[in-house]
């Protein structure tokens, strides 16, 4: 029996590996809006041919995380302030609309595990690192999110964060935060009240306040 890998299976691999780093990059904001690549330099980054990478970026393109112009230039992507208004108005009526689906099932180890995440947050926020804030934000969220078990509802969520991934970077060095995020201790507290209508408030409020700042 041949245990050695057919070499056909080691570009799906490959691409998978480049495509999930990426997306993983790109959606907690370690690149910066607009910030160009290429298939060479990606391929090169990552130890792989030009195929597996640019399987990987026509994903990426597919999922508004990269752009390719009609020359081939690749980078991610620089919002204007209708489609950051857009994107804002989608993570509120997604986002609110998960949170309190998970309301009913939202037990006190839940809370305690979103004050644990808050807490890391707050660190981020603190030592200035944009990408450990954006990282442990969405970890935030999701972490509520999945107790809404509405997996398909959460992945369309994961594709707006994914396409504000670098406008959230740069809103954050613009705001200059120093105070961990307000909304998401009135979002713990409502949680423990099983407060519907302040949930729905308070996850509304902290997912359009910052970009709808940044796109005023």
């Amino acid at each position: 029996m041949n245990l050695n890998p057919r070499p056909a299976d080691a570009a799906p691999a490959a691409h998978d590996r480049i495509y999930r780093t990426l997306r993983t990059r790109i959606m907690q904001g370690d690149l910066s809006p607009g910030q160009p690549m290429t298939l060479r330099g990606i391929g090169r980054d990552y130890g792989v041919s030009m195929t597996p990478a640019r399987e990987a970026v026509r994903r990426l393109v597919a999922e508004g995380a990269l752009t390719l112009s009609s020359s081939g230039r690749i980078s991610t992507p620089e919002l204007s302030n209708e489609r950051i208004e857009e994107l804002a108005a989608l993570r509120a009526l997604i986002e609110v609309e998960l949170a309190s689906r998970a309301l009913p099932r939202a037990h006190m180890a839940l809370i305690e595990r979103l004050q644990t995440i808050n807490t890391a947050v707050a660190e981020a926020v603190a030592h200035r690192d944009a990408v450990s804030y954006i990282r442990t934000n969405l970890e935030f969220h999701r972490t509520l999110y999945l107790r809404a078990q509405a997996p398909a509802m959460l992945a369309m969520a994961e594709t707006v964060w994914l396409q504000l991934g670098p406008t959230m970077r740069a809103l954050y060095g613009k705001l200059r935060k120093t105070e961990p995020p307000q909304f998401h201790r009135l979002i713990i507290a409502a949680l423990r009240a099983g407060d519907e209508p302040g949930l729905r408030l308070a996850v509304r409020s902290d997912v359009t306040q910052g970009l709808r700042m940044l796109a005023s």
